[in-house]
């Protein structure tokens, strides 16, 4: 294996969740796999429907059962369509809520763009996952559910009394991987934790866009997700605030969403951008979260995972993971150039107005920026004169 050889498993029992009882477990079957993947979430899912769509046999092991729900922002933009598509799975508006574009809402203005290249399509979390796990159940992976990895080896995992040698391991166990903490892949902070908190609400969308709301402290994201639903999130430094307590800094989504019936508890995470000098060693390859996030309010999430899940199962086929490395390197570029950019937009209140008056001012722009954000067009298309453009007209907004 490429660099320092993996820690031994006994030290990471207890990251792992591991008591020390089941560190030899007793093993009844050998199995052998192409790939194993840990993590039975959509990253894992749909890293297991690109390798099987390249001839390479997979197993997913998790140790929860589905269906498994996570409070992440439900909207895929275009080109998170567009890689889903290529994992066989085909989203419409039988299925999936489309929308347009993207819409930014703040106390003094308001600013849209349309996708250029297509729309986005947003639904349940949940169901989602659903659909990747009906597609690969079609496609032959196979799925060991309710089943915690007791030994990680250079060349084997036990799991559930199985000892299943593979060519290829893949953590897609989220931003908590133990996967990635055998590997001795350290993760870098890259901003201070923010929190989510999300909940579905009984209202009839009233726009075709996924709203973005923007106060002191706090945003809140409006994603239709179904005829008669909307998700609605909220983002924030303070662990304690929840969805209720922040509509008051927003009196016309609260004024929206005023009599509408909750439809789901709600649940929390924590975000931030973090990512990892490396996401592979050796036979091994981290995606997903496991492989480093962006923060939740870019919306880029899921689309991220199902572009890596495409490179991953290519770089698998090819016998090197090296061209992997060097794809989501690329892949997460733009969006964490894009995190840093609205970050700085949640921590000033001054640049926010700046920045989104300018935006309402100038929706080609707006438009502009979205292409790049959703990779229609990458980030070298804007050029040193329009940054040095962008820049003074923002200082006159």
């Amino acid at each position: 294996m490429r660099g320092a050889r993996p820690p031994a498993y006994s030290n990471l029992d207890q990251s792992l969740g591991i008591r020390h009882s089941e560190l030899s477990p007793q093993v009844t079957n050998a199995i052998e796999s192409d790939v194993i993947i840990v993590g039975g979430g959509p990253a894992g899912i749909a890293t297991a429907l690109a390798a099987s769509a390249r001839g390479l046999r997979s197993i997913v092991v998790d140790a929860k059962t589905p269906p498994i729900e996570k409070p992440c922002g439900e909207g895929l933009l275009p080109h998170g369509v567009a890689a889903l598509r290529s994992l066989g799975i085909t989203l419409n508006s039988e299925i999936a809520v489309p929308f347009r574009g993207i819409r930014f809402i703040d106390r003094d203005s308001s600013a849209c763009a349309d996708f250029s290249g297509g729309v986005g399509f947003a639904m349940r979390r949940i169901n989602l996952h659903q659909l990747l796990l009906d597609r690969a159940n079609e496609a032959g992976v196979t799925f060991l559910w309710g089943t915690r990895v007791s030994k990680i080896e250079p060349d084997a995992v036990t799991a559930g009394g199985n000892r299943i040698r593979y060519r290829w391991l893949v953590g897609a166990d989220g931003q908590n991987s133990g996967v990635r903490k055998w590997a001795g892949l350290r993760l870098q902070q890259a901003t201070r934790k923010r929190f989510c908190f999300r909940r579905h609400y009984q209202v009839r969308p009233w726009t075709d866009l996924v709203e973005v709301y923007w106060a002191a402290g706090c945003q809140m994201i409006v994603t239709p997700t179904g005829r008669q639903e909307v998700g609605v999130a909220v983002f924030s430094r303070d662990p304690h605030l929840r969805v209720e307590q922040a509509l008051a800094r927003f009196p016309a989504l609260a004024e929206r969403l005023k009599g509408a019936i909750p439809t789901t508890k709600e649940l929390g995470e924590v975000t931030s951008l973090a990512h990892l000098p490396a996401v592979t060693r050796g036979r091994l390859a981290l995606a997903g979260d496991a492989s480093g996030t962006v923060d939740a309010i870019t919306g880029y999430g899921l689309s991220l995972s199902f572009l890596q899940a495409l490179c991953l199962a290519q770089a698998m086929q090819q016998g090197s993971l090296a061209q992997y490395e060097s794809a989501h390197r690329k892949i997460v570029a733009v969006p964490a150039a894009m995190t840093r950019l609205m970050l700085v937009m949640e921590k000033s209140d001054w640049v926010r107005r700046r920045v989104l008056r300018l935006l309402q001012n100038k929706p080609a722009l707006f438009s502009r920026l979205l292409s790049i954000h959703t990779g229609e067009l990458p980030l070298s298309s804007l050029g040193a004169s329009e940054i040095v453009d962008f820049g003074w007209k923002f200082l006159r907004a």
